[in-house]
């Protein structure tokens, strides 16, 4: 799950998460235990759920952050990463058919590093004064 210090306070985990997208987090979701979660939304970016984490917020009282144990999550990219972790094949396994909130999760198959070129020669300083410029909205995006 993402870490929140917030929770139980849906509007602060909601502009939490959000942060977390607009500062360049790739926020992989890599098993659900909530309803409704269910196959369909394991191996998806948290970016792409937002929307679906409101709505099944307001409908059954879900943690936007997955405080709840509602989801977890693997970061595969942030500013700070000299690599970005590549997912390159995965299966979705389903731990438990409970009618109400199946559990599944992604079972990796095969994981690369991908180096980005424009912080190899950076060191750990650099990159976090890039990040920090990054939280104050003048980040170019950084990819791979």
């Amino acid at each position: 799950a993402v870490v929140s210090t917030q929770s139980g306070h849906y509007g602060r985990e909601e502009t939490l998460l959000q942060e977390m997208i607009d500062t360049q987090l790739q926020i992989r979701i890599i098993k659900v235990a909530s309803i409704g979660l269910g196959k369909s939304h394991v191996g998806q970016q948290a970016s792409d759920l937002l929307p679906h984490f409101s709505s099944i917020n307001q409908k059954f009282g879900f943690n936007v952050c997955g405080e709840g144990g509602e989801y977890e999550s693997l970061v595969t990219d942030c500013p700070l990463f000299g690599y970005t972790i590549q997912i390159d094949s995965s299966e979705k396994v389903c731990h438990s058919h409970d009618d109400m909130a199946p559990v599944w999760y992604e079972k990796f198959e095969n994981v690369s590093l991908v180096e980005k070129p424009m912080l190899e020669k950076m060191n750990l300083r650099e990159r976090l004064d890039l990040f920090v410029d990054g939280v104050r909205g003048n980040l170019p995006v950084l990819s791979h």
